[in-house]
């Protein structure tokens, strides 16, 4: 016979195994085993690591209630049902459906909370503002990816998708849900007005110039269940819309038409989607065109017939400028014709103008004679 001497320490228990088979749990002391043709094993557990996983757990839970009922703090989930288990008070893990495990008693207070989860996805708000601070933990909460974490940003919305079907529209705010035996997801909707680009687009316009146009929009949505549940993308319905308007503004107009009036291509765009987009949900805030590139040559041609209408306009300003001159010097001669002081003032100004540009001047005869010879008056 074979005497064989195990101690226990308070935080420990073991675990007397008979040729492998469970025997006993051992508590806390000094144990004297005998043994006569058996072998006896004692595998030793620390209490601070309250989860039992051994082969014979599942033996425990199913045929020895007693033992379990004594030393462990058991969890066994149906399908439909979800564990929360604490440590001292503190949510440490997220057990998934179907579980089944053994926690030893003793130095943590180990607590598993029931929760069904076949009816409501979501978890109580207290519960989901709970797991979505588990960075500021010591120990981190285990079991997370069977729950679906969603923060809804202010001035957004959260479009709540259950098995492929749109179920409701979440406001800001956190939300958990849980996963097991469903396909969550949550698509996040910026409300606030947002805007588009439309580049590049190649259009002929009615008299076959083809111009590359580039278009803004703003848009923003009026109803996100609505939207969703007819389009799959909102987005690019719109934009499909855009560039449909201004295939229609651009195509029916000839290029005089649209150079002469750019914002009818605004007007008819807006239209075109603001009727198109009504049904859907969605609403459009404002359109332009941010350019109109034109071909090559077509600039040259352009810019040739710019230059000749400009080269028109100014000569046209330079007749009427000579014409009003020359009528201008005809009735200050005719004024002259019927007075002659005024003429004799005319020449001294004319005299004065010219004697301005003369630096030195020499006078012989006297300042009579020189104005005599300057000017010749013919006696009235």
């Amino acid at each position: 016979m074979e005497l064989k001497r195990v101690t226990i320490r308070k935080n420990e228990r073991g675990l007397l195994l008979r040729n492998g088979d469970f025997e006993r749990v051992l508590a806390p002391g000094a144990h004297r085993l005998f043994s006569a043709l058996d072998r006896l094993t004692v595998e030793k557990f620390a209490l601070d690591q309250p989860a039992f996983t051994h082969p014979v757990a599942d033996y425990l839970a199913a045929k020895e209630p007693e033992v379990v009922a004594a030393h462990f703090v058991r969890a066994e989930l149906s399908e439909t049902q979800a564990g929360l288990r604490y440590e001292d008070g503190v949510l440490v893990e997220i057990l998934p459906p179907a579980t089944r495990r053994l926690y030893w008693c003793g130095l943590v207070d180990v607590r598993v909370d029931v929760v069904d989860v076949s009816s409501d996805p979501q978890l109580p708000e207290e519960l989901a503002r709970r797991l979505t601070q588990t960075q500021l933990r010591q120990r981190p909460v285990t079991g997370l990816g069977g729950v679906l974490q969603v923060q809804v940003p202010d001035r957004g919305a959260g479009l709540l998708t259950v098995d492929g079907k749109v179920t409701r529209l979440l406001e800001a705010g956190g939300y958990a849900f849980w996963k097991f035996g469903r396909n969550v997801a949550v698509e996040l909707v910026d409300l606030r007005l947002q805007a588009m680009e439309v580049s590049g687009q190649e259009i002929l316009t009615k008299d076959k110039v083809s111009l590359r146009l580039n278009l803004a929009a703003t848009w923003r949505y009026t109803d996100v269940l609505k939207a969703h549940a007819q389009l799959a993308k909102p987005a690019e319905q719109l934009y499909r819309e855009l560039q449909f308007g201004l295939r229609a503004a651009v195509g029916t107009r000839t290029l005089d038409e649209l150079l002469e009036n750019k914002a009818v291509i605004d007007e008819v765009v807006s239209a075109h989607v603001r009727a198109k987009l009504s049904a859907f949900g969605l609403a459009l805030d404002g359109v332009g065109v941010k350019d109109i590139v034109l071909p090559g040559e077509m600039k040259t041609i352009l810019t040739q017939v710019v230059e000749a209408g400009k080269a028109a306009e100014a000569n046209v300003i330079r007749r009427r400028e000579e014409t009003a001159a020359t009528r201008s010097l005809l009735n200050t001669a005719k004024v002259m014709e019927d007075n002659p002081v005024a003429l004799r003032l005319k020449e001294l100004e004319t005299l004065e103008r010219i004697s301005e540009r003369i630096d030195k001047i020499s006078v012989f005869g006297g300042l009579d004679q020189l104005l005599d010879g300057l000017v010749k008056l013919a006696p009235r």
